[in-house]
Protein backbone atom coordinates (compact mmCIF):
# COMPACT_ATOMS: atom_id res chain seq x y z
CA UNK A 1 0.00 0.00 0.00
CA UNK A 2 1.41 3.51 -0.88
CA UNK A 3 0.56 6.97 0.96
CA UNK A 4 -2.06 8.85 -0.72
CA UNK A 5 -0.65 11.61 -3.30
CA UNK A 6 -2.00 14.78 -3.39
CA UNK A 7 -4.49 14.90 -5.81
CA UNK A 8 -5.88 11.35 -4.67
CA UNK A 9 -5.80 12.93 -1.30
CA UNK A 10 -8.16 15.87 -2.35
CA UNK A 11 -10.78 13.11 -4.30
CA UNK A 12 -10.62 10.78 -1.28
CA UNK A 13 -11.34 13.70 1.28
CA UNK A 14 -15.23 13.30 1.55
CA UNK A 15 -14.31 9.45 1.95
CA UNK A 16 -12.25 9.81 4.38
CA UNK A 17 -14.23 12.25 6.40
CA UNK A 18 -16.67 9.31 6.58
CA UNK A 19 -14.47 6.73 7.48
CA UNK A 20 -12.93 8.81 10.37
CA UNK A 21 -16.20 9.44 11.67
CA UNK A 22 -17.21 5.77 11.66
CA UNK A 23 -14.38 4.99 13.79
CA UNK A 24 -14.97 8.12 16.18
CA UNK A 25 -18.48 7.17 16.99
CA UNK A 26 -17.81 3.54 17.04
CA UNK A 27 -15.26 4.33 19.90
CA UNK A 28 -16.88 6.22 21.72
CA UNK A 29 -20.20 3.79 21.71
CA UNK A 30 -17.79 1.24 23.13
CA UNK A 31 -16.43 3.44 25.71
CA UNK A 32 -20.47 4.71 26.90
CA UNK A 33 -21.90 1.41 26.98
CA UNK A 34 -23.82 1.67 24.05
CA UNK A 35 -22.02 -1.18 22.03
CA UNK A 36 -21.02 -3.80 24.52
CA UNK A 37 -17.82 -6.38 24.59
CA UNK A 38 -18.68 -9.61 25.22
CA UNK A 39 -16.72 -11.61 28.18
CA UNK A 40 -15.30 -15.38 27.13
CA UNK A 41 -14.82 -18.03 30.32
CA UNK A 42 -11.37 -17.98 29.15
CA UNK A 43 -7.93 -16.03 29.23
CA UNK A 44 -7.88 -13.34 26.03
CA UNK A 45 -4.96 -12.10 24.59
CA UNK A 46 -5.21 -9.56 21.42
CA UNK A 47 -2.66 -8.69 18.73
CA UNK A 48 -3.36 -6.14 16.66
CA UNK A 49 -2.16 -3.03 15.34
CA UNK A 50 -2.88 0.50 14.97
CA UNK A 51 -1.42 0.74 11.17
CA UNK A 52 -2.50 -1.19 7.95
CA UNK A 53 -0.27 -4.89 7.34
CA UNK A 54 3.59 -4.81 7.37
CA UNK A 55 3.71 -5.16 11.34
CA UNK A 56 4.27 -8.62 11.56
CA UNK A 57 1.18 -9.88 13.44
CA UNK A 58 1.14 -13.63 12.06
CA UNK A 59 4.29 -13.91 13.39
CA UNK A 60 4.05 -12.43 16.80
CA UNK A 61 1.17 -15.24 16.82
CA UNK A 62 3.12 -17.71 16.37
CA UNK A 63 5.65 -17.03 18.51
CA UNK A 64 3.21 -16.01 21.69
CA UNK A 65 1.62 -19.28 21.00
CA UNK A 66 4.92 -21.51 21.03
CA UNK A 67 5.52 -19.46 24.66
CA UNK A 68 2.73 -19.89 26.06
CA UNK A 69 2.84 -23.61 25.54
CA UNK A 70 5.92 -23.59 27.09
CA UNK A 71 4.59 -22.44 30.31
CA UNK A 72 2.22 -24.91 30.31
CA UNK A 73 -0.93 -23.47 28.78
CA UNK A 74 -2.98 -24.63 25.92
CA UNK A 75 -3.64 -22.38 23.41
CA UNK A 76 -5.85 -21.66 20.62
CA UNK A 77 -6.06 -18.67 17.74
CA UNK A 78 -8.94 -17.14 16.71
CA UNK A 79 -9.38 -15.04 13.27
CA UNK A 80 -11.17 -13.25 11.17
CA UNK A 81 -9.70 -14.94 8.06
CA UNK A 82 -8.86 -11.74 5.91
CA UNK A 83 -9.46 -12.54 2.25
CA UNK A 84 -11.14 -15.88 2.30
CA UNK A 85 -14.12 -16.75 0.17
CA UNK A 86 -15.73 -18.30 2.78
CA UNK A 87 -18.36 -16.86 5.48
CA UNK A 88 -19.53 -17.87 9.07
CA UNK A 89 -17.52 -20.22 11.19
CA UNK A 90 -14.59 -22.62 9.70
CA UNK A 91 -12.26 -24.78 11.30
CA UNK A 92 -8.71 -24.37 10.09
CA UNK A 93 -7.29 -26.38 12.60
CA UNK A 94 -8.80 -28.68 15.02
CA UNK A 95 -4.71 -29.25 17.08
CA UNK A 96 -3.71 -32.07 14.48
CA UNK A 97 -2.06 -29.76 11.38
CA UNK A 98 -4.35 -27.67 8.66
CA UNK A 99 -7.72 -28.98 7.24
CA UNK A 100 -8.91 -26.96 4.09
CA UNK A 101 -7.49 -24.53 1.73
CA UNK A 102 -5.97 -21.24 2.05
CA UNK A 103 -8.76 -20.26 0.34
CA UNK A 104 -11.24 -21.61 2.96
CA UNK A 105 -9.59 -19.75 5.73
CA UNK A 106 -7.56 -17.32 4.27
CA UNK A 107 -3.64 -17.25 3.65
CA UNK A 108 -2.61 -16.34 7.06
CA UNK A 109 -4.39 -18.85 9.36
CA UNK A 110 -4.22 -21.79 6.87
CA UNK A 111 0.02 -20.81 7.70
CA UNK A 112 -0.52 -20.63 11.27
CA UNK A 113 -2.45 -24.09 11.24
CA UNK A 114 0.52 -25.53 9.14
CA UNK A 115 3.21 -24.13 11.80
CA UNK A 116 1.09 -24.34 14.72
CA UNK A 117 0.08 -28.02 14.20
CA UNK A 118 -0.99 -28.63 17.69
CA UNK A 119 -2.82 -25.66 18.06
CA UNK A 120 -6.80 -25.33 16.99
CA UNK A 121 -7.43 -22.49 15.26
CA UNK A 122 -11.05 -20.88 13.90
CA UNK A 123 -11.95 -18.33 12.07
CA UNK A 124 -14.94 -16.26 11.56
CA UNK A 125 -15.98 -12.50 10.59
CA UNK A 126 -17.71 -12.59 14.03
CA UNK A 127 -15.30 -13.04 16.69
CA UNK A 128 -17.54 -13.86 19.28
CA UNK A 129 -19.47 -16.81 17.96
CA UNK A 130 -15.94 -18.05 16.85
CA UNK A 131 -14.36 -17.61 20.01
CA UNK A 132 -17.50 -19.58 21.82
CA UNK A 133 -16.53 -22.17 19.51
CA UNK A 134 -13.49 -22.90 20.11
CA UNK A 135 -13.94 -22.83 24.08
CA UNK A 136 -16.98 -25.45 23.44
CA UNK A 137 -14.90 -27.68 21.11
CA UNK A 138 -10.98 -27.28 22.73
CA UNK A 139 -11.10 -25.74 25.83
CA UNK A 140 -8.41 -23.75 25.95
CA UNK A 141 -6.84 -21.78 29.02
CA UNK A 142 -5.83 -19.14 26.64
CA UNK A 143 -7.26 -17.54 23.00
CA UNK A 144 -4.78 -15.14 21.17
CA UNK A 145 -7.18 -12.89 19.29
CA UNK A 146 -5.20 -12.08 15.56
CA UNK A 147 -5.53 -8.57 13.91
CA UNK A 148 -8.03 -7.69 17.05
CA UNK A 149 -7.53 -4.47 18.12
CA UNK A 150 -10.35 -2.43 16.19
CA UNK A 151 -12.42 -5.57 16.70
CA UNK A 152 -13.50 -4.52 20.24
CA UNK A 153 -16.66 -7.18 20.56
CA UNK A 154 -15.15 -9.34 23.26
CA UNK A 155 -13.05 -8.33 26.29
CA UNK A 156 -9.49 -8.81 25.71
CA UNK A 157 -7.36 -9.79 29.12
CA UNK A 158 -4.06 -8.52 27.26
CA UNK A 159 -4.54 -6.50 24.68
CA UNK A 160 -0.65 -5.75 22.52
CA UNK A 161 -0.25 -3.56 19.82
CA UNK A 162 2.42 -3.84 17.05
CA UNK A 163 4.15 -0.93 15.07
CA UNK A 164 6.81 -0.93 12.78
CA UNK A 165 10.12 0.02 13.80
CA UNK A 166 10.66 1.11 9.94
CA UNK A 167 7.62 3.70 10.02
CA UNK A 168 7.89 6.71 8.59
CA UNK A 169 6.48 10.13 10.34
CA UNK A 170 4.08 10.10 6.94
CA UNK A 171 3.29 6.96 7.22
CA UNK A 172 1.30 7.95 10.76
CA UNK A 173 -1.47 9.79 8.85
CA UNK A 174 -4.66 8.92 9.03
CA UNK A 175 -5.81 6.31 5.63
CA UNK A 176 -5.96 7.47 3.10
CA UNK A 177 -3.36 10.17 3.74
CA UNK A 178 -1.17 7.61 5.59
CA UNK A 179 -1.24 3.95 6.98
CA UNK A 180 -3.04 4.74 10.84
CA UNK A 181 -6.69 2.87 10.90
CA UNK A 182 -7.51 5.05 13.61
CA UNK A 183 -6.23 7.92 15.44
CA UNK A 184 -3.33 7.48 17.19
CA UNK A 185 -4.02 8.51 20.67
CA UNK A 186 -6.81 5.59 20.59
CA UNK A 187 -3.25 3.07 21.11
CA UNK A 188 -3.74 3.76 24.92
CA UNK A 189 -6.54 1.02 25.00
CA UNK A 190 -3.08 -1.14 24.60
CA UNK A 191 -1.34 -2.61 27.89
CA UNK A 192 1.40 -2.93 25.86
CA UNK A 193 3.57 -1.93 22.71
CA UNK A 194 5.81 -3.92 20.69
CA UNK A 195 8.29 -2.21 18.18
CA UNK A 196 9.06 -4.77 15.46
CA UNK A 197 12.11 -5.68 12.95
CA UNK A 198 14.26 -3.02 15.02
CA UNK A 199 17.36 -5.16 13.81
CA UNK A 200 16.35 -4.64 10.14
CA UNK A 201 15.22 -0.37 10.52
CA UNK A 202 16.40 1.23 13.35
CA UNK A 203 13.27 2.88 14.71
CA UNK A 204 13.02 6.66 13.51
CA UNK A 205 13.19 9.30 16.59
CA UNK A 206 9.46 10.53 16.23
CA UNK A 207 8.30 7.50 16.83
CA UNK A 208 10.44 6.60 19.85
CA UNK A 209 9.43 10.21 21.31
CA UNK A 210 5.69 9.32 20.22
CA UNK A 211 5.72 5.65 21.78
CA UNK A 212 7.11 6.96 25.41
CA UNK A 213 4.36 9.97 25.60
CA UNK A 214 2.01 6.99 25.73
CA UNK A 215 3.39 5.69 28.71
CA UNK A 216 2.67 1.93 27.64
CA UNK A 217 4.91 -0.36 28.34
CA UNK A 218 7.07 -1.09 25.12
CA UNK A 219 8.57 -4.48 24.09
CA UNK A 220 11.23 -4.60 20.99
CA UNK A 221 11.25 -7.76 18.54
CA UNK A 222 13.82 -8.67 16.04
CA UNK A 223 13.10 -10.86 12.49
CA UNK A 224 15.58 -12.92 10.61
CA UNK A 225 14.97 -15.05 7.77
CA UNK A 226 15.86 -18.44 7.20
CA UNK A 227 15.23 -21.52 4.73
CA UNK A 228 11.90 -22.64 5.99
CA UNK A 229 10.90 -26.17 6.57
CA UNK A 230 7.83 -26.39 3.75
CA UNK A 231 11.20 -25.95 1.56
CA UNK A 232 12.94 -28.38 3.41
CA UNK A 233 10.17 -30.92 3.36
CA UNK A 234 10.34 -30.80 -0.45
CA UNK A 235 14.20 -30.87 -0.89
CA UNK A 236 16.98 -33.46 1.06
CA UNK A 237 19.89 -31.57 0.99
CA UNK A 238 20.53 -28.12 2.77
CA UNK A 239 20.69 -24.95 0.98
CA UNK A 240 22.96 -22.36 1.61
CA UNK A 241 22.20 -18.65 0.38
CA UNK A 242 25.44 -16.18 0.71
CA UNK A 243 26.26 -14.78 -2.21
CA UNK A 244 23.60 -16.51 -4.53
CA UNK A 245 21.76 -14.33 -6.57
CA UNK A 246 18.19 -14.13 -6.48
CA UNK A 247 14.67 -12.84 -7.89
CA UNK A 248 12.51 -12.14 -4.54
CA UNK A 249 8.71 -12.79 -5.69
CA UNK A 250 5.91 -11.48 -2.39
CA UNK A 251 2.58 -10.48 -1.50
CA UNK A 252 2.93 -8.91 1.79
CA UNK A 253 2.81 -5.51 3.88
CA UNK A 254 6.38 -4.42 4.04
CA UNK A 255 8.38 -5.20 1.31
CA UNK A 256 11.48 -3.05 2.10
CA UNK A 257 12.09 -5.18 5.71
CA UNK A 258 11.83 -8.15 3.36
CA UNK A 259 14.51 -6.47 1.58
CA UNK A 260 16.73 -6.00 4.01
CA UNK A 261 16.30 -9.16 5.65
CA UNK A 262 17.56 -10.83 2.16
CA UNK A 263 20.57 -8.74 2.24
CA UNK A 264 21.41 -10.03 5.73
CA UNK A 265 21.72 -13.23 4.24
CA UNK A 266 24.14 -12.40 2.25
CA UNK A 267 22.29 -13.12 -1.54
CA UNK A 268 22.58 -10.43 -4.20
CA UNK A 269 19.05 -9.56 -5.33
CA UNK A 270 18.58 -9.14 -9.15
CA UNK A 271 14.98 -7.59 -8.86
CA UNK A 272 11.68 -8.15 -6.53
CA UNK A 273 7.92 -8.57 -7.70
CA UNK A 274 6.17 -7.19 -5.60
CA UNK A 275 2.18 -7.36 -5.65
CA UNK A 276 -0.54 -5.98 -3.04
CA UNK A 277 -0.99 -8.02 0.25
CA UNK A 278 -2.78 -11.13 0.32
CA UNK A 279 -2.07 -11.21 -3.72
CA UNK A 280 -4.35 -14.41 -4.75
CA UNK A 281 -1.99 -15.86 -7.82
CA UNK A 282 -2.03 -17.47 -10.90
CA UNK A 283 -0.33 -19.47 -13.72
CA UNK A 284 0.13 -16.55 -15.62
CA UNK A 285 1.56 -14.56 -13.00
CA UNK A 286 3.59 -16.91 -11.92
CA UNK A 287 4.62 -17.69 -15.39
CA UNK A 288 5.72 -14.19 -16.12
CA UNK A 289 7.28 -13.73 -12.78
CA UNK A 290 9.74 -16.98 -13.75
CA UNK A 291 10.83 -15.43 -17.05
CA UNK A 292 11.84 -12.12 -15.44
CA UNK A 293 13.85 -14.40 -12.74
CA UNK A 294 15.21 -16.37 -15.70
CA UNK A 295 16.44 -12.84 -17.89
CA UNK A 296 18.20 -12.09 -15.17
CA UNK A 297 20.16 -14.89 -14.63
CA UNK A 298 18.94 -15.58 -10.86
CA UNK A 299 20.49 -18.66 -8.86
CA UNK A 300 16.87 -18.71 -7.06
CA UNK A 301 13.12 -17.34 -7.21
CA UNK A 302 13.46 -16.26 -3.28
CA UNK A 303 9.38 -16.26 -1.44
CA UNK A 304 7.81 -16.45 1.87
CA UNK A 305 6.09 -18.54 3.20
CA UNK A 306 2.79 -16.44 3.54
CA UNK A 307 3.15 -16.31 -0.56
CA UNK A 308 3.89 -20.29 -1.01
CA UNK A 309 0.58 -21.54 0.58
CA UNK A 310 -0.93 -19.92 -2.54
CA UNK A 311 1.75 -20.66 -4.90
CA UNK A 312 2.28 -24.59 -4.19
CA UNK A 313 -0.35 -25.72 -6.52
CA UNK A 314 0.82 -24.10 -9.49
CA UNK A 315 3.46 -25.90 -11.97
CA UNK A 316 6.72 -24.53 -10.82
CA UNK A 317 9.31 -24.57 -13.67
CA UNK A 318 12.07 -22.30 -11.93
CA UNK A 319 14.69 -23.09 -8.51
CA UNK A 320 12.13 -21.41 -5.67
CA UNK A 321 12.78 -21.56 -2.46
CA UNK A 322 10.43 -20.66 0.69
CA UNK A 323 11.76 -18.09 3.94
CA UNK A 324 10.41 -18.11 7.36
CA UNK A 325 9.91 -15.15 9.19
CA UNK A 326 11.14 -15.51 12.91
CA UNK A 327 10.65 -12.86 15.36
CA UNK A 328 12.05 -13.23 18.88
CA UNK A 329 10.65 -10.59 21.17
CA UNK A 330 14.09 -9.51 23.40
CA UNK A 331 12.70 -8.61 27.02
CA UNK A 332 11.87 -11.73 28.39
CA UNK A 333 11.24 -10.48 31.98
CA UNK A 334 8.71 -7.88 30.90
CA UNK A 335 6.91 -10.39 28.56
CA UNK A 336 6.51 -12.52 31.71
CA UNK A 337 5.40 -9.83 33.54
CA UNK A 338 2.80 -9.12 30.77
CA UNK A 339 1.70 -12.45 30.51
CA UNK A 340 1.53 -13.68 34.40
CA UNK A 341 -1.36 -12.38 35.15
CA UNK A 342 -3.15 -14.37 32.18
CA UNK A 343 -0.90 -17.27 33.09
CA UNK A 344 -2.16 -17.56 36.85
Amino acid sequence: MKVAKKYQAYLLFPLALFYWGVIYWRNLFYQFGFFVSHKLPCKVISIGNITTGGTGKTPTVIYLCRYLQEKGCRVAVLSRGYGRSTKGTIIASNGDGAQGTWQETGDEPNLMARKLKDVPIVVDEDRFRGGSILIEKFNPDIILMDDAFQHRAIERDLDLVLVNGGDEAIDHKLLPYGFLREPWLNIKRADAVIITKTNLRRPRPFLIRKIRETSLTVLHSKSKIAVSKMYQERNDKDLELMDKDVFLLSGIGDTKSFHRAIEQLGCKMLGHKSFPDHFTYTQTVLNEVEGRASRSHADYIITTEKDWVKLEGLKISFPMVVVDLIITIQQENQLDALLGSVIK
